[in-house]
């Protein structure tokens, strides 16, 4: 297969470890998704969760920076409206100088926890406006200049098709993140819906769609990015639609073990629906449900590793994607790694 395949990660904890032996099972796993081949290694922003212990990306992706040499690592996202986009140039702009070109930026909207939670993390809201004008700011902050001028608010066609208030004033003072300019990370825009479809096709920025979770808006989300992607833009940072998409999958030796361990994954969402967290419960055969439905649904491929991997080929051909990003949860560590290592080898990775 010629289409990358990479690996997003939440730092589980499962019933029985503790939240240290989560965090070094991440590191474990970052290890092991370098030895298969995969592109990237990212970790997704959550707060107040007591099943992911992945609050503190930068801090996590350093750590793994430390235990891995060549695989990519970033952030699958940030999410921008918990921080300030002079914070995170620092933090990322930082690891980016200690360990060179193998740092990502993926950015998101969402607050990755409860309301409550979220209004503790003191930042603003996820209005669209707001979050492409930090897009913005971020892009300056990364940027080569040695007096970056960050500019407060967007003006022309770019302020209209975002749907801005035109503001050409600028900061009077000269803000500078250090370390962090010149490091120029690539940033990626992530989204569930068409509102990161829209920012990233502005910016020039590549894609990513959350379907490993919310597959409905995959298509609409998807032609409004390819759409409207300038690749002109002074932001570009790809000269054409990049897209990656994510699914969530479950591999074993047979697809009866693929379907038994997938159920600490259905009880984990089962929870989360209900808006309950806790750590990833033992896979039971009193809550076995075999997916059989038609077509390809992201959020479910299970099977063995010929019958994912086939799974998987089939989504990036229905979407034409240039890249699948791989969520992997099991109770015990060993299952996701043999899963991910398995489909690897199936794809022709390493």
């Amino acid at each position: 297969m010629t289409v990358a395949l990479s690996i997003l990660d939440l730092a589980p904890v499962s019933a029985g470890s503790t939240r240290k032996q989560a965090l070094d099972t991440a590191v474990k796993y970052a290890q092991v998704a370098e030895q298969a081949g995969y592109s990237r290694y990212w970790m997704a922003e959550h707060h107040g969760s007591a099943t992911f212990m992945s609050s503190a990306t930068a801090l996590l992706l350093g750590r793994a920076a430390e235990h891995t040499s060549t695989i990519r690592l970033g952030s699958g996202g940030v999410m921008l409206p918990n921080h300030s986009p002079l914070m995170v140039a620092e933090y990322y702009g930082t690891l980016a100088t200690i360990y060179g070109d193998r740092i990502d930026l993926g950015l998101g909207r969402a607050p990755g926890t409860d309301p409550v939670t979220a209004a503790e993390l003191r930042r603003g809201g996820a209005d669209l406006n707001d979050f492409a004008v930090d897009v913005l700011k971020l892009t300056q902050f990364l940027g080569g200049s040695d007096e970056v001028k960050v500019e407060d608010g967007v003006s022309g066609a770019g302020a209209a098709v975002l749907g801005l208030q035109a503001r050409p004033n600028q900061l009077h003072r000269v803000v500078r993140a250090i370390p962090g300019e010149g490091t120029n990370i690539p940033i990626w825009m992530l989204g569930s819906s068409t509102g990161g479809a829209q920012v990233a096709a502005e910016l020039g920025l590549p894609f990513s769609f959350a379907s490993h979770f919310a597959p409905q808006q995959l298509s609409t989300a998807l032609q409004v990015y390819r759409t409207n992607f300038k690749k002109n833009a002074r932001t570009a940072q790809v000269t054409e639609p990049t897209v990656m998409a994510g699914v969530n999958i479950m591999v074993a030796d047979t697809e009866k073990e693929a379907h038994f361990q997938a159920t600490t994954y259905k009880r984990m969402q089962e929870q989360l629906r209900f808006g309950s967290t806790g750590p990833l419960q033992e896979p039971s055969w009193e809550n076995v449900e075999v997916w059989n439905n038609p077509g390809i649904d992201p959020t479910h491929i299970i099977g063995t590793p010929d019958t994912v991997a086939e799974k998987i080929g089939q989504f990036v051909e229905a979407y034409s994607l240039d890249e699948v990003i791989i969520s992997c949860n099991s109770y015990d560590p060993a299952v996701k790694e043999a899963a991910i290592t398995n489909v690897a080898k199936e794809w022709g990775l390493g």
